[in-house]
């Protein structure tokens, strides 16, 4: 029995160090959320780190970076979470491109495991 249950886990990739599945409810409920009420810059950025980092889109959220498909490894999420901060960390970034870009870091550190709650 204990077999059969790994065995269906293992259909689904890790994302970073989260399972595919909790990643995609966090998406989920992000969506949820922002179909409710007027959608933010930090949560367009969470849903679009969360897509990426799922496979769905072509290039990374923060750098633009394209190349393999489907999940990216931990490296290449550590990297975008990376890159983040140094875009967060611009003084002359504007308000909204800054928000946008602290959700994408959120969702992906999440991801990652350097945060306990999923934005």
């Amino acid at each position: 029995m204990t077999t059969h249950r790994n065995a269906q886990q293992s259909e689904k990739p890790r994302v970073g160090t989260r399972g595919y599945t909790d990643v995609e409810r966090a998406r989920e409920r992000l969506e949820a959320t922002g179909a409710e009420r007027e959608r933010s810059q930090f949560s367009s950025g969470a849903s679009a780190a969360y897509r990426w980092a799922l496979g769905r889109a072509e290039r990374s959220p923060v750098t633009g970076a394209s190349g393999s498909e489907g999940v990216p490894d931990l490296y290449r999420l550590t990297a975008e979470v990376d890159a983040a901060v140094v875009q967060m960390d611009e003084p002359v970034s504007r308000p909204g491109p800054r928000d946008h870009t602290r959700g994408v870091h959120d969702a992906l550190a999440w991801v990652c495991g350097y945060r306990d709650e999923a934005p």
